[in-house]
């Protein structure tokens, strides 16, 4: 009986543990979302006529031991991801910050939301690399968000780790990406038990001086750019000025790595084109015959 009682206990405790840090997927697609403005092609046809909208690219971090919940991204559909967010916390939760991978539209053209004409936020942390920091404060409309007090500006010490409470540590990476007005960052979010890594924009894996694998290897999910299946759906466009890993690509590199490790691999950030968007289409069976996931709105992970 008190072994019983005993793993009882255990399981609950470890259970308890679990519960202390959840990521949740708050959206999966590209910055202009899908269906997309202007297309009137099969990928995004149905959606217009049905209102089936998948949000654009976002991680929502709860911390429920110290009763607040954080933002990966401040994308175009904010409002419906706070939403969702604060569904999943307990009522006197707060938001803690907003971190920023990159100053592309989807990825911060959300933190209007947060001035005076909407939200009204009080002093939010918004975290940025250190060249992002300086665009969004020196430049409107993102400076009048500063000056009014709506969002505090906080750098990032790049490779540092930022400890936000006992059960919860951030770490930035820098990646090679199309950087106009700022650094492109990736992020290791580490709970009490797991870790997840988060790069939605990186240009080709062989550009990154840091070998993808070694730091899939020291995570426990990996939410990876996967914006283009191939390099055949724009057509019109030079792929070449838009570089991101093809998920074909991925595959190829990925192939001789263990299950264990194609098992932690979720892809994200999918062009409105992207097949991987449609669940049960050929190439989206594909990856996950091969061992990887595609990531969905709405799924949990406990860190």
């Amino acid at each position: 009986m008190k072994r019983i009682l005993f793993f009882y206990i255990l399981f609950i405790g470890v259970h308890l543990l679990h519960a202390q840090v959840e990521v949740i997927v708050l959206g999966i697609a590209q910055d202009a979302g899908s269906p997309q403005l202007g297309c009137q092609k099969s990928c995004c046809f149905e959606r217009w006529k049905t209102g089936d909208k998948e949000s654009v690219v976002s991680l929502g971090v709860i911390d429920h031991k110290d009763n607040k919940y954080y933002l990966f991204e401040a994308t175009p559909d904010i409002g419906q991801q706070l939403y969702r967010l604060t569904q999943n916390s307990s009522i006197d939760s707060h938001l803690g910050g907003v971190f920023l991978t990159h100053a592309h539209m989807g990825h911060y053209s959300g933190l209007l939301q947060l001035g005076k004409e909407a939200f009204g936020g009080k002093d939010i942390p918004v975290y940025a690399a250190p060249r992002f920091s300086n665009f969004l404060s020196q430049n409107g409309p993102w400076e009048q968000l500063v000056s009014e007090n709506n969002i505090q500006i906080r750098p990032l010490e790049l490779r540092q780790s930022l400890r936000l409470s006992s059960q919860l540590i951030i770490k930035s990476r820098k990646v090679p990406h199309r950087d106009e007005y700022s650094e492109t960052v990736g992020y290791i979010v580490e709970g009490p038990i797991k870790k997840v890594l988060f790069i939605p924009d990186i240009d080709k894996w062989e550009r990154w001086e840091t070998p993808i694998e070694k730091v899939i290897a020291q995570v426990d999910y990996a939410f990876l750019d996967a914006t283009f299946f191939d390099g055949t759906e724009l057509p019109n466009r030079d792929m070449d000025k838009i570089p991101h890993p093809f998920v074909v690509e991925s595959l190829q590199r990925f192939e001789k790595l263990p299950s264990s490790e194609k098992e932690k691999i979720y892809f994200i950030h999918f062009n409105h084109t992207n097949p991987l968007l449609q669940y049960d289409s050929y190439a989206s069976q594909q990856v996950r015959a091969k061992g990887y996931h595609i990531a969905q709105s709405g799924m949990k992970f406990d860190l």
